[in-house]
């Protein structure tokens, strides 16, 4: 099972979540303990964060999700908070949480710029090949579903999406894989991010 972490921040909320049982509702998966325990305090108890600046895990591939969870553990994925706490999750929990945010359905968020999005939906599954930018349909989705190569990005929150980016542009995202992703990225200039992260949050 998970260990005591010695994060005062983070256990705080915890105490909002533990009233979650062993069950949701009627015809979906039992939520696994580590789920109601840690996950949910940042992630939702659905998956479905609320937080802009956390990702929403519903509905991702639970291979990827599995896969992240193993790279924060072993620090090939840098994060204050998962940093923490991941190495504290055994294989098997590891494996429940994957499975189980995989299983949940994602949420969407209403369109707050439609000419933006617009922009966005351009780029997203038609890239600009002359500046070199792929679509990015090209390894996650025409609808934005992913893979268990690629993260799910349909219904992401726009702040997490952008902020995303920018660590890509700047080189701080360095975990296995991220070297394509900051030529992307560098590649996009800062309305484009937005644009693309306006369609997806409404995807």
């Amino acid at each position: 099972m998970v260990r005591n972490v010695a994060m005062p921040h983070v256990n705080a909320l915890l105490l909002g979540v533990l009233f979650c049982g062993g069950a949701v509702a009627d015809g979906t998966p039992a939520v696994p303990e580590v789920v109601s325990q840690v996950c949910a305090a940042c992630h939702g108890i659905d998956g479905n964060s609320t937080i802009p600046t956390i990702p929403k895990l519903a509905g991702s591939n639970p291979e990827y999700l599995l896969r992240e969870l193993r790279d924060f553990s072993a620090g090939k994925r840098k994060s204050e908070v998962m940093g923490a706490i991941a190495p504290t999750v055994n294989a098997a929990d590891m494996k429940a949480v994957a499975a189980y945010f995989g299983k949940q359905k994602s949420t969407s968020e209403p369109v707050q710029d439609a000419e933006l999005a617009k922009v966005g939906k351009k780029i997203f599954l038609e890239g600009d090949e002359p500046r070199g930018v792929p679509a990015c349909a090209g390894c996650h989705e025409e609808d934005g579903s992913g893979s268990k190569r690629f993260p799910h990005l349909a219904g992401q929150h726009r702040e997490y999406l952008i902020e995303q980016m920018q660590k890509f542009r700047n080189d701080v995202h360095t975990y296995p894989g991220a070297t394509y992703m900051r030529e992307v990225a560098k590649r996009m200039s800062e309305e484009e991010i937005k644009a693309v992260a306006e369609f997806l949050a409404a995807l």
